[in-house]
Order: structure tokens, then sequence, then C-alpha cells
């Protein structure tokens, strides 16, 4: 079929084409079916929308991720791609073979498989796991489908934490430790997907996170680390594509997970890592149990890759540190790199970093690096070679002035602090998008607390978010005294 085909601007992720709906009954063609289209330039493939007014009869509409193609075309309907019958042997719970897998990645990478055939994917591993073969033959496929960063050094560190605790905010204090120890960590840190902050979230705090591999190369020769964001280089760009559609039914199976961690700090040229795996009511691993399965996969695919793995296993019951939203944890970062802060993320903090120094082969003591002010004199180098200020203070950094105070109502003690509802908290405040938006958080689980005591402070940068974040805690008491059912009292300030 002829059709004139022109570019409209809608940047859809896959590469749609809308056809008008007389046009496709011609074609045989349903929504989600593809067509290809030969034009002067080529040969392209395109998943089929349709319409009855946006588009003519007799013409095609091309989106974005097509480039631009204008003019007659010649249009034919094309057969979905051969990875789309794994997807389905993987429903069925069959356990696929290395090509069946490096097919179904080349495909997501091109972008081939439609979002219905991708959510599938994700839906078969989420069901039906992967087996430690399918890890790592998936891991492998993924690396191979982007950049890799390759570093003329030995003993290349990493820290990963699977997620799920709210604040958390280990990975600035434990990179400059280790750069200021002589180990090279070319950190790539995510943003906030369901969080108050993501480590690059809050890092923009301080500096910018975004630059490409020639200037992430040039920041770790300059100053043996960097904390910039993942996003913003080609490191194994499936792995995000998979995680866009995790992300609207909160999907994270375990094997996918691991597959993802490993992925990136393959990718990254990284050799020693240590995976922080936190378990507790409100955290992504729920058990002690579940934990160690996790922390074996991660051992026994990391030496099929050749990388030296050495996981953590830490309680997640509660946050770390006390701020939660970007400002209030670089805050919390900064006052721990000068000796002061949490002391619940400083512990944490020492804890992994002396395990990955370890790992490789350094007999530097974490908290010494801390004490003797190297680690916070290589975080002020990083924030200035990632075009940032290295005499920030503290006083410096952005927290909302609309705020609000949740207090107990009787005394107690602090029974619970949920970590999905503290940052969802923080998020209706305005985090992570207002870096001063979040939450202070004024006692933990277990800590005795008095009739009128502040729970927790509410930061915001407009009184009507403070207003809906107000009304969350009083409906969902993210942090609880005693009875889970106590009421809060909110005094404004």
């Amino acid at each position: 079929m002829k059709l004139q085909a022109r570019a409209i601007d809608i940047g859809t992720r896959t590469p749609t084409v809308i056809l008008n709906g007389a046009d496709a009954a011609e074609l045989g063609a349903h929504p989600l079916d593809r067509v290809e289209i030969d034009h002067a330039g080529g040969t392209v493939v395109g998943i089929v929308e349709l319409t009855d007014e946006l588009v003519a009869e007799g013409e095609l509409a091309v989106t974005r991720p097509l480039g631009h193609i204008e003019g007659e075309v010649a249009v034919t309907f094309a057969p979905s791609p051969s990875s789309a019958s794994f997807v389905r042997k993987k429903l069925d719970d069959v356990e696929l073979e290395a090509g069946e897998i490096e097919d179904i990645v080349t495909d997501i990478k091109y972008d081939r498989l439609s979002d219905a055939e991708l959510s599938a994917f994700v839906t078969s591993i989420y069901t039906n796991g992967l087996s430690r073969a399918e890890i790592v033959d998936l891991t492998e496929s993924m690396v191979a489908a982007g950049e890799t960063m390759h570093w003329d050094r030995e003993g290349v560190a990493d820290k990963h934490s699977i997620g799920g605790v709210a604040g958390n905010r280990v990975t600035p204090v434990v990179v400059p430790v280790f750069a200021a120890a002589g180990v090279t960590i070319p950190k790539t840190s995510s943003r906030a997907v369901t969080s108050a902050a993501g480590t690059a979230d809050t890092m923009e705090v301080f500096c910018d996170v975004e630059f490409g591999i020639d200037e992430i190369r040039e920041i770790v020769a300059e100053t043996n680390g960097c904390l910039v964001w993942g996003g913003g280089v080609n490191l194994s760009p499936v792995d995000d594509k998979i995680i866009r559609v995790e992300t609207p039914l909160s999907l994270d199976p375990p094997g996918q997970m691991i597959a993802s961690v490993l992925s990136k700090k393959k990718s990254a040229g990284s050799t020693e890592i240590v995976i922080d795996i936190p378990y507790g009511e409100g955290a992504k691993v729920s058990s002690l149990d579940a934990a160690r399965e996790m922390a074996e996969d991660f051992d026994r695919v990391g030496d099929a890759l050749d990388m030296q793995i050495d996981c953590a296993i830490t309680r997640g019951n509660q946050p770390i540190g006390a701020g939660i939203g970007c400002g209030l944890e670089a805050r919390d970062v900064l006052a721990v790199l000068q000796g002061e802060g949490p002391e619940d993320l400083r512990s944490k903090s020492v804890t992994l970093a002396d395990m990955l120094l370890s790992s490789c082969g350094c007999d530097e003591s974490a908290a010494a690096i801390l004490e003797d002010g190297r680690a916070l004199g290589k975080f002020r180098e990083i924030v200035a070679a990632q075009g940032g200020d290295s005499d920030v203070t503290v006083d410096d950094l952005p927290i909302g002035s609309h705020t609000a105070t949740v207090e107990a109502q009787g005394d107690g003690r602090v029974s619970h602090a949920n970590n999905r509802l503290v940052n969802e908290c923080a998020r209706r405040a305005g985090a992570p998008k207002d870096k001063g938006a979040g939450l202070d958080l004024a006692a933990q689980v277990g800590d005795a607390v008095e009739a009128g005591e502040a729970l927790v402070t509410i930061h915001a940068e407009t009184a009507e978010k403070r207003d809906e974040a107000v009304r969350f805690a009083r409906e969902n008491q993210p942090v609880r005294v005693n009875a889970p059912d106590e009421a809060l009292v909110e005094r404004y300030g």
C-alpha cells in the first residue's frame, strides 16, 4: 500500500505509526501490530495505533523514535519479532536459552517489542522467576547492548543498595572515603522512582550529575571517583527500559533486580562491589531468609561474571538518617563528612566502606578517613570537579520554609516507622522535584517520647504541599507511638 507519510510531534517511547482506520483495515493491521515502511532513507518497522480523525485516509503519521520520514512510502504488514515467541515461552515457565534471552534484549534495545510484549516479559519473570543461568545470560546480554567503561587499573570499586529504605544516603559518604584511600570508584546512581530522593537527586543539590562517558573519565582521573546519574550514559540501556515497565506496578522481581544491578556495575568497569540488602517490614526484602537467598544469588552470578561481590545484610525496618528528601539528605551527608550528623548513617557508611576497602586489599580504616577530614576534602574535590561549590556549607543547602510539626499525643515509645509511608509523605511535600521538600525525623523506633514531643517536621516549598503532607501523615501515621491508631497533633510554624 502506498501512503503519504508525515512526521507528527509525539514523543512516544516505542517506534509508533498512526494509521487511519480504513487504511489499517485494508492492510489487515490492528493496534500493536507492526508494519514495515519502505522510504527514501531505507526500511523501518513501526508499531500500529489507529485513528479516524487525527490522520486522514491515505496518510501515515510517524512519531519521533522513527526519525523524520515524509513523502510517499510503501507500507506492508510485518510479523512480530521472533523474540515475542520466547516471551510466551517464559510465560509458560520454560527456562530460556542464552540465545533466546539475547534476542529478547536486542529487540528491547531497538524498541521492536511493544509495551504489552515488554510488560509480558517482566510479568513472566515476576511470576516464574529466573534461574541463575538465566540471570547470568540476561546480565551479559544487557551489558553487550550498551557501552562499557574500561580502566587501566585493578580493583575498581562500587557500592549499591537494592533500595526500599528511606534516607539511607550512604553512597555520598562511602565514595569519598574510597577515593581518599586511593581506590577508584566511578559511581553511577539512579534518580528516585518511588522514594523521596535517589542518590543522583541528592547529589544534584551539590553539583551537576549529568555527564557523558568521556567527562566521567576526566572526573575520575582528577579525583579518583565520581557521583553521577547513571541515566546520562549509555550503560545497560535495556535495563532502563525494563525498569520503566516495572515502575507503574512497583514490580521488582529478584532475578531481574540482580541482572539490573550487576549489568550496570559490569558496564561501569567495576570489579569489587558491596551490595547492601536491607530486610524488614517496608523494605523490598521482607525476611532474613529471603535476604540470605538473594545474597547467595548475587555471589554466584558475580562469580560467573568475574566480579567480586560482598553482600551486607542490614536491618531495613526504619529509615536511615534524619532527613528524607534531597536537601535534607544532603544536609545529613555533609554533616557526617564533617564528623557530626546522624549516628546510624555514619555507622552504616563506615561498616559498608570497611567491607569494600578490605575487598580491594586496602588496610585503611573508613572511620579514620572520616575522622581526619580526608573524606570531606575528597568530597569537596568531587563536587568541584562536577561543577559545584567546593566550599558549600550546611547552611547553603535548600530546606523548605513552610513547615509543620507532627507530635505524639501521648507518652510512649516509637513503635513503627514505615519506609514506604515515610517516603510517600515526603513526596506529598514535594520531594524529589522540590529540592527543599521532605521530612526531618526527630525520633527512631524504640525512642521514648512524651506527649507534645515532635516526631516529624514536614518541610515544603509551598503551603499547599505542606498541608497535603500533613493530611497524609494524619491519615496514615508513617511514624507511630505505641498503639497504631494513636492520634497525631499538627503544629504549624
